[in-house]
């Protein structure tokens, strides 16, 4: 890196606009969202303006003391030395609470711009913040602007590149005298390589007992051993720790600053407000996300939606029977490569490849993109407008009767777009054992390349038929899941403990501007047809040798030749070989067929692939899982509709993607703890499947056999694990400190 090179850090709370800011001046797309998480490892790109500046995007934290490791990789950053200055982003409409970071920040030493967001919010509430004034206190310059309107942004980075020639200075604010008195003694004990701006800083977290912060400056014994009488002798005269003693300071700095700096209008009750009253009662809250998420799911899967008629349209033109263009009649991409393919004379076994594996496979889930689309859409504008955080607060109060935290919620709002990120949000969560079981349940969560599962499955039970209620079924299955699979392990010692406090903030509505709305639609669509054209592909490829490949009569071969043109080679193939050999592990499923069990395997590779290589087993190869050929094709491996929702219950449930369990065992960082993960899914989707199955064959059918009162013990079990009171051990188990900022 050039010597010239200017490094800004970019820190704040969550929420408070940092990452729409990072977009903003450096031009990048990152994801912008309304929770905690969003950026969870720290993001580097050049300022759009002048290159010369790098600016770091810091996750969102509430504190510097690293009880999470988004707090951790802020710290290690900002006193890495790498950088220049530090733009602190507040929420200016929730200063109060913002200022709790700035003040640590500022206490570092670095050079630090205070920039207060959302001004323009500010100004429509009628509130007055006198920056001159604040800044004077602060000791650090302050700047009004407003990321979302890209305003005040020009003065924002002038002042920062001012502060970077500054090279740090002391903080500005002081607490009690008498906590003063102790900080300045237990700064005469650190080591003379402290330079003078990071002397108070060191201070303070040697009183707050930092254990990292006294590794880092290398305190010998003998001045450990004087700092901590020094703490126990404040300690004991102002009867509270010393960590609840330095944040009472703080916020008396805090209240001291506003009393000063700020004019709030006359109270008047907000439009988020009145909206919260609805959406964030008691009462209301979880029924209203319930129909909420009912009409989403319902929308992007309707047979008259526009999702759905974009999905007939690619069907019936580009994989079907052609279209036209300007008056020009246009073959269908299958026919195209057809006849591509017979005029260059390619062999059968050429065209195979292409027109049966990749066309058929490829084609398959290329067709959805319209319905997940919509989905997207949907899904981006509730996060975006602010609604999805009120779910988060809303969840957390169902969470916390089963000894659960609203932050497990989070992650599997990540999860309906796409499993991956929503495994990476759960670094969010400070508590191991809270943070490892999210990881575990989360992808229980349809993601949307569930969604061409889901309707393949409501195809081939209901057909043409309207069910509008099948897709957020299984939305809500997934939901049930998570709740059930969280009491039940809370309940167990690997993951007891009480449940992480849960501190977010909640933005104020608003319509989201359409270019980040666009972006997150677009992230996720991308994404979709990225692996539509990587992984999909590959796999695709594999399942078609698998299926065209095998033994007849003792030869081994390209099964359409050696067969002699025989249609069902198939049964001969390798692929049946491996389904026939594993398939009786969904016998009691109500599914062992060797067709079922491979979709059941490719789904494992990307799940939007199973539909993709149901087209290719089952020779349905120019439609996409709303083709009624496909439907009745797919419905007849199955004896029963029970079987078909087994099956769906077990490819929803059962382990995510390759992407996701890689991302899963990143998380984890434990082959051990990624194996009890993946294990517990599949284990827990193959009891659901067994369930639905043979309580269907018994209430449907009355059919009873065996597997019937295994279903009735693994109900028996679960209920008991359900109900059983907490043992009194699982409160005493070891749990993450708790922020002394929430």
């Amino acid at each position: 890196m050039a010597a010239s090179q200017l490094h800004v850090a970019l820190a704040g709370n969550p929420n408070c606009g940092k990452t729409t800011l990072f977009n903003l001046i450096t031009g990048q797309n990152g994801y912008v969202g309304n929770w905690p998480g969003v950026t969870v490892e720290k993001k580097e790109a050049k300022l759009s303006r002048d290159k010369s500046v790098t600016v770091t995007d810091l996750p969102g934290i509430y504190s510097l003391s690293p009880y999470s490791p988004e707090e951790r990789v802020s710290r290690d950053y900002l006193m890495s030395g790498e950088p220049d200055v530090v733009i602190q982003l507040l929420d200016a409409t929730n200063l109060e609470r913002n200022l709790y970071l700035a003040l640590q920040v500022i206490e570092t030493g670095l050079p630090v711009v205070v920039a207060l967001n959302m001004a323009d919010l500010v100004e429509k509430s009628g509130d007055k913040i006198d920056t001159a004034a604040l800044s004077k206190k602060l000791g650090a310059p302050v700047v009004m602007v407003s990321a979302l309107r890209n305003t005040g942004i020009d003065e924002l980075i002038a002042a920062a590149k001012r502060a970077a020639a500054t090279k740090g200075s002391v903080a500005e604010h002081t607490f009690d005298s008498a906590i003063e008195d102790v900080l300045g003694k237990i700064e005469a004990e650190l080591p003379g390589s402290v330079t003078t701006n990071k002397r108070r800083y060191y201070a303070v977290k040697l009183f707050e007992r930092d254990n990292e912060a006294a590794r880092a400056i290398n305190l010998t014994k003998a001045a450990a051993e004087k700092v901590e009488a020094l703490i126990a002798q404040c300690e004991q005269d102002c009867d509270d720790d010393a960590e609840s003693i330095i944040t009472g300071e703080r916020y008396a700095v805090i209240a001291h600053i506003m009393d000063e700096c700020v004019k709030k209008a006359p109270a008047t009750m907000s439009i988020s407000e009145k909206i919260d009253r609805v959406v964030t009662n008691r009462i209301l809250g979880l029924p209203l996300f319930v129909i909420i998420m009912w009409a989403v799911y319902s929308i992007a899967t309707s047979a008259d939606a526009f999702g759905t008629a974009g999905t007939d349209w690619v069907n019936d033109n580009l994989f079907g029977e052609g279209f036209e263009l300007f008056g020009m009649a246009l073959p269908s991409i299958p026919a195209a490569i057809e006849g591509f393919l017979t005029s260059v004379g390619a062999s059968d076994l050429v065209s195979s490849l292409v027109l049966d594996g990749i066309v058929a496979g490829v084609g398959a889930v290329l067709g959805f993109i319209p319905q997940m689309f919509v989905l997207f859409v949907l899904l981006a504008f509730l996060e975006d407008c602010g609604y999805m955080a009120r779910v988060a607060f809303v969840m957390d109060r169902v969470f916390r009767r089963f000894g659960l935290s609203g932050k497990s919620f989070i992650p599997m709002l990540v999860s309906t777009g796409c499993g991956v990120p929503g495994v990476l949000a759960t670094k969010t969560i400070e508590n191991e054992k809270d943070r490892r079981m999210t990881v575990m349940t989360t992808t229980f969560i349809p993601c949307g390349a569930k969604l061409p599962v889901i309707a393949l499955i409501m195809g081939a039970l209901v057909g043409e038929g309207e069910a509008s209620w099948i897709a957020p079924l299984f939305y809500f299955l997934g939901v049930v899941a998570v709740i059930v699979s969280g009491i039940m392990l809370k309940k167990t010692r690997l993951f007891a403990g009480r449940p992480t406090p849960f501190v977010m903030e909640l933005p104020s509505y608003h319509f989201p501007s359409l270019k980040s709305w666009w972006l997150h639609v677009w992230e996720r669509v991308s994404a979709y047809i990225k692996k539509a054209f990587t992984i999909i592909f590959a796999s695709t490829i594999v399942v078609w040798f698998l299926m065209n490949f095998g033994v007849y009569e003792g030869v081994f071969g390209f099964l359409p030749e050696i067969t002699g043109g025989l249609e069902e080679f198939t049964e001969f193939s390798i692929l049946a070989m491996i389904g026939r050999a594993i398939g009786w592990i969904f016998i009691p499923l109500g599914f062992d067929s060797w067709e079922t069990t491979a979709m059941s395997i490719s789904g494992l590779v990307a799940k939007e692939n199973l539909v993709g290589i149901a087209s290719t087993i089952l020779a349905v190869g120019d439609d996409t899982g709303l083709s009624p050929e496909l439907w009745v094709a797919f419905g007849g491996l199955f004896p029963t509709a029970g079987a078909i929702a087994a099956f769906g219950a077990f490819n929803l449930l059962c382990a995510p993607c390759f992407a996701a369990m890689g991302t899963i065992r990143a998380q984890m960082n434990s082959g051990r703890w990624t194996a009890i993960a993946i294990g517990y899914e599949c284990a827990f989707a193959w009891v659901v499947g067994l369930i639905i199955n043979q309580m269907y064959n018994l209430i449907a059918l009355g059919q009873v056999g065996i597997w019937t009162f295994v279903a009735f013990a693994f109900i028996a079990a679960i209920l008991f694990q359900l109900f059983r009171p907490m043992p009194k051990w699982a409160w005493d188990e070891d749990i993450a400190p708790v922020p002394a900022a929430a």
